[in-house]
């Protein structure tokens, strides 16, 4: 698939990207026991990059597995770990944890998993690893876990765009003129 087609995939309805995810059997029978899990569930509760959480992870997990699956790799660990690389509760966090969740939120997603479900070293590591480099110290070690890290990424970006878009094009440009003038001083 091309990124073109990736983007364009993800710039459908929210409707129309959850009907293909949810209308996809096998990725469905992969990851149907965390998606009915009450725990999971409350992600829905949880804002994160303007959205959810809940639909965050199902977008990074889904993706990661569409791209995994086409290059053999080992999908079906993919789509697990993808779908519970942000599986932590805004109140699972303490409050200044919560103004650095980016540093904090892999391992309460890796401790809140790992008490439900049985997960290998590869699943941990795309878990743990997925906030690199913002955490360079937990670089990944296999390719499902650079490739969910990397979806993560786009993947926030474009739901960022989409919740965000008018305020960030103005921030966006208010923030390059300032990086001229301070360039040019230099």
């Amino acid at each position: 698939m091309s990124i073109h087609l990736f983007l364009c995939n993800l710039s459908n309805e929210k409707s129309d990207i959850l009907n293909n995810i949810f209308n996809d059997r096998e990725y469905m029978f992969l990851v149907k026991d965390i998606l009915d899990n009450e725990k999971f569930e409350t992600l829905k509760n949880n804002k994160h990059h303007g959205l959810t959480r809940y639909d965050h992870s199902l977008r990074v997990s889904y993706y990661s597995y569409k791209i995994t699956k086409f290059l053999k790799l080992n999908y079906n660990e993919t789509a697990r770990a993808g779908l519970l690389h942000d599986f932590f509760d805004n109140d699972d966090l303490q409050t200044r944890e919560q103004k650095l969740s980016a540093f904090y939120h892999p391992k309460k997603a890796l401790e809140n998993s790992e008490i439900l479900y049985k997960l290998s070293d590869r699943e941990k590591n795309i878990i743990i690893s997925h906030m690199f480099p913002l955490i360079p110290q937990k670089v990944p070690k296999y390719l499902e876990s650079w490739l969910v890290s990397l979806v993560d990424k786009i993947v926030a970006t474009y739901e960022f765009g989409y919740a965000y878009g008018p305020i960030l094009s103005h921030k966006l440009v208010e923030t390059y003129m300032i990086s001229l003038i301070i360039l040019k001083s230099l």
